[in-house]
Parts: C-alpha cells; sequence; structure tokens
C-alpha cells in the first residue's frame, strides 16, 4: 500500500522518534570530552610567559588612532596574573607603553617588543620609547625583543635590524633579542653575535607543511635541537608556541580546543623536562587579525575574557562541542518541521512506500550538520559580507531538508532553473516548486562561490562543510527517491555541475587526503553535481 505508510501517526512518530534520538546521540559522540594529559597547571603551576596584546572587538593596531586605555590592560593582567608571571609585547604603540607601569602593580614581568617596519619615523618612535621604558622599569622589563619577524616579511635588511639591536643593547642593562621563525633564524645565524639570546617561533599549524597537533610538540623539539646545533652559544627561547581553537584546517592540522590544549600541554611538558623556556600564544582571541590571516587568525587565544577563566579545562578532559544540547536541540527542530511538513502537506498524494524511512534519512544528516553550521556562523563570518554567506548557509542546511521531505511526501521531483523562472503564462510553478528551487539555486550558486574561492584564493578561506554537504545530501536523496521526469538536460544544470566537480577534485588535491574537511566538502561538492547532471526537463 503506497499510501498507508505516509498516512500513519504511528509510523511517522516511530521514525521522528528515531531520528530524534539518532541527532542527540550524534552530538553526544561529538560533544563528549577528550582525555588529554592534565597540564602542569593543573597542579597550580604557572605558564613562563605569554603572549599579551591588549585589543578587543571594534579595535585594531592597524587602524590610525587606536588607542587602549590603561583600565582595560588593568582587568586583563588581573586574570593573568593568576596564571603566569610573564607577558610578551610586541610594540609600545596604541597605549601599549602603559603596560610596564601596570604589570608592575600586578606582579608581572614584561618581555618587551618594539616594532619594527619599512617605516623609519615609526621606528625611531618605538626605539626611543622603549629605551625610555627600560631605563625607568628595569624592576619589570626582563628583556627587550627588537623586532618581530620583520625579515620574514622583508621590511627591513639584516644590516639595519643589526644596528638597531646595537643600539638599543648599549642603551639598556637588560637582555636583547630579536623574534622569528626558525628558519630565519637558521639563514642569519649572525645574528647570534648581536644578541644575548637567540627567540625563535614554532607555529606548527602555520608551517609549509602543516603538522597534526599531535606531532607538535616533537616538532619543537626536533627543531630546538636543529637550532641548538646552528647556534650552540647561545640561550634559545620558544617565543611562540600556540594553537588555534578555531578555523579551518591545513592538511592535518586541524583547529579545535582539544588540539589547541594538547598542543600546548605537551610543549609545557616538554620544556620542564628538557629546560628550557617557553612563551605560550596568545592570551585572548585577537579580532582584528581576521584580516591578515582569516578566520583561524582571531582564535590563538587560551584565555576567555567573558568568563575570566582558560577556554579549556586544564585537567585533561576537554570538550570540542561544548555546547552541543544546545545544537542537538537545534537540529531537532529541524527535523521536527521536516516530518510536520511531510505529514501536513504530503497526507493523500500517492505518497511513495516507506516514506517515513526517507523522510528520516533526508533529515539526519542535515540536522546534525545544521547543528554544526549554528558553531561555526560566527567563526567564518568576516565581515558583513561574510555574515550574510554564512546566514545564508545557515538557511539553506536548514530548509533543504524540509523542502525535500515535503517534496518526497509529494513524490515532486526538483524542477529545473529554466522552467522555473520562465516567465511564460503556462508556468506550473506552485509554492513547493519555488520553494524547492530557491534553495536549490541559492546552494547551487553558495557551492560554486566556495569551490572557485578554494581554488584560486584558498590559504585563508574557511571550508563550509557542514552546511554545503548538509544540504547537497537532502537534495541528493530526493532526487533519488522520487521518478526523474523525461526530456533533456538543461546546459545551466551542466556547466554547474561540472565547476563543482572538478573543484572538487582540485580541492581535495590542493589540501591534501589528510584535510577531512576538505574532503567532506568535495563529497558534498561531488553529490550536489551528481543532482545537477540528473536534472531533466520537458523541451520549452
Amino acid at each position: 500500500m503506497a499510501g498507508a505508510d505516509a498516512n500513519s501517526p504511528i509510523s511517522a512518530l516511530a521514525h521522528f522518534a528515531l531520528t530524534a534520538l539518532a541527532i542527540a546521540l550524534a552530538w553526544a559522540w561529538l560533544g563528549k570530552p577528550v582525555q588529554l594529559a592534565p597540564s602542569p597547571l593543573a597542579a597550580g603551576g604557572k605558564l613562563s610567559c605569554i603572549s599579551y596584546a591588549p585589543f578587543r572587538d571594534g579595535q585594531d593596531p592597524l587602524v590610525p588612532g587606536t588607542m587602549v586605555s590603561a583600565e582595560q590592560i588593568d582587568q586583563d593582567f588581573a586574570l593573568l596574573s593568576r596564571y603566569t608571571d610573564c607577558i610578551r609585547t610586541y610594540s609600545n604603540a596604541n597605549g601599549l607603553a602603559q603596560i610596564p607601569a601596570i604589570a608592575k602593580r600586578h606582579g608581572l614581568k614584561v618581555l618587551m617588543g618594539l616594532w619594527l617596519a619599512n617605516n623609519p619615523p615609526f621606528n625611531r618612535q618605538q626605539i626611543a620609547t622603549a629605551i625610555e621604558l627600560a631605563k625607568t622599569f628595569p624592576d619589570v622589563i626582563s628583556a627587550v625583543v627588537v623586532g618581530n619577524e620583520v625579515l620574514l616579511r622583508g621590511e627591513m635588511s639584516v644590516n639595519d635590524l643589526r644596528a638597531i639591536i646595537r643600539e638599543v643593547k648599549s642603551q639598556v642593562s637588560m637582555p636583547v633579542t630579536y623574534a622569528d621563525v626558525w628558519e630565519f633564524w637558521l639563514r642569519y645565524s649572525d645574528l647570534q653575535n648581536d644578541v644575548d639570546f637567540v627567540t625563535i617561533h614554532i607555529l606548527p599549524y602555520w608551517e609549509d607543511f602543516p603538522l597534526p597537533a599531535s606531532a607538535a610538540a616533537a616538532h619543537v623539539d626536533d627543531i630546538r635541537k636543529k637550532v641548538a646545533a646552528a647556534i650552540p652559544d647561545k640561550e634559545i627561547l620558544i617565543g611562540e608556541i600556540g594553537w588555534p581553537s578555531a578555523g579551518r584546517m591545513r592538511e592535518a592540522a586541524r583547529p579545535s580546543l582539544s588540539n589547541q590544549a594538547r598542543v600546548i600541554t605537551e610543549t609545557l611538558e616538554l620544556a620542564k623536562r628538557e629546560n628550557f623556556r617557553v612563551n605560550v600564544i596568545e592570551a585572548f582571541d585577537q579580532p582584528w587579525k581576521r584580516a591578515l590571516e582569516g578566520s583561524t587568525g582571531r582564535y590563538w587565544g587560551i584565555f576567555d575574557r567573558a568568563t575570566q577563566a582558560p577556554k579549556f579545562s586544564f585537567s585533561g578532559l576537554v570538550s570540542d562541542h561544548p555546547d552541543w544540547v544546545q545544537q542537538a536541540a537545534a537540529g531537532i527542530a529541524v527535523a521536527i518541521c521536516a516530518f510536520a511538513g511531510a505529514w501536513l502537506f504530503g497526507r493523500g498524494k500517492g505518497a511513495p512506500t516507506y516514506l517515513w524511512s526517507r523522510i528520516a534519512v533526508v533529515t539526519f544528516l542535515p540536522a546534525v550538520l545544521f547543528g554544526w553550521t549554528l558553531e561555526t556562523v560566527p567563526v567564518d563570518s568576516i565581515g558583513i559580507g561574510g555574515f550574510l554567506r554564512m546566514l545564508a548557509y545557515a538557511a539553506i542546511v536548514a530548509a533543504a531538508p524540509i523542502v525535500c521531505a515535503i517534496a518526497c511526501a509529494n513524490g515532486r521531483p526538483r524542477r529545473a532553473f529554466a522552467a522555473l523562472l520562465a516567465a511564460s503564462p503556462d508556468r506550473r510553478n506552485d509554492r513547493l516548486d519555488l520553494a524547492l528551487g530557491v534553495v536549490f539555486i541559492a546552494l547551487v550558486l553558495l557551492s560554486v562561490e566556495t569551490a572557485l574561492g578554494l581554488v584560486f584564493d584558498p590559504r585563508y578561506r574557511d571550508i563550509p562543510f557542514a552546511p554545503q554537504s548538509g544540504a547537497a545530501f537532502a537534495y541528493l536523496v530526493l532526487m533519488l527517491s522520487v521518478p526523474r521526469p523525461a526530456g533533456f538536460r538543461p546546459a545551466a544544470e551542466a556547466l554547474a555541475a561540472a565547476v563543482v566537480a572538478v573543484c572538487a577534485i582540485y580541492i581535495a588535491i590542493n589540501e591534501t587526503f589528510a584535510n577531512w574537511q576538505a574532503l567532506w566538502l568535495g563529497f558534498g561538492m561531488l553529490g550536489l553535481a551528481v543532482t545537477l547532471m540528473r536534472t531533466r526537463d520537458a523541451p520549452g
């Protein structure tokens, strides 16, 4: 009986209950805390030093006139002094010259940085301020870092840098160093003759060949020993080590809370065992870095100003989805709408056999991924355009299973673009046709934009695998569940299918098969391409 299953409220409720349970179980599994080794801080220890920038939402040091108040810095130090005795700074501009005086009140030492760039007047101001502060606060400033990655950025010659280091060193009483990525210290190892100790940056996530979090501590150990072999007579400070808590994967390097905790914990344990100093990057998330490094750039902080606590527990139990209950609830809400829509608008329409099983299949994966999408909306939204793009993605992954469920209940295939958009008087579109078509067109447009972006400008672009694949899956199931109409394959659909399919293959190769987010997105793109290629419509 084709219609019996569709009209059975017991069958509908049973399938919904099983789908809701599956969504809840999926999120319980995703949100389950990961057991890591306890951090040295769990026993009451402190970080040896941590990078500090005070900028909050709406504050950007790249915008002229940005100034940070003493009160704001004081609030931050009240928190940080509970977890460290030292902070590292990078500049004395934007009100940061107030830091040594405020640090003194909180019992903090300062590894003070002065910023160097291809701007001689700015450099002279930074140098003069740093020297003055070093003379005023010799009991607070433990060392002066003359320049940060200025050689890496290509903004200064090594000879000009050496001259500035010597100038500062001749006028301050504390040790002087220069900070750069480890490769540049190997390239310019003669700089060791101008500094008191060597400061190297090791960021496994940003390496040319990114490493997974599980290999980060071992990588730090290898690199430190390599630099020590090339520069044997100087102390080597790991000036930056850290991991982002959110953002896009780079090969096998996945930003997450558990990976951030793992990298920091295992590196601190290594430093304790091997007796070397480490500075963790960084204290707080920096929203302004999105413009330079994409969404991932914002999420390197390990403390949350709102909660006045670390982002993750130093006890070793860390969940990558701490709000999983709310995310599961959001997915179940989508399932309610899908089942209710199929019941209300599909009764008595000659629904196919095993309708509610089909509705469960259409709904489950997009509902789970809708909850995941809600988590990524604030992460991936860069600017108004990025925010609107992610809202659109969230809307289509929520709407796709609902409209596809109703279409399944009605045995209705999705119409071709040309038939849907035609303005002829005999157009047969009704509200279901329009809903199916509008959501699908939005999915195709967003998918093409995403695909082309990840092909031509991939480094800082996010990978929206959850909303894209969730919505594409719903339409793929619909296409397989209802009879395909006879007719020709429209050119627009064929072109869009070719674009997303070719891009999906390129993205998977370019991001490497270690990047499961890229692979997941690629499968979603290929599923969309299959759906597009199977589109048929009667000749117009």
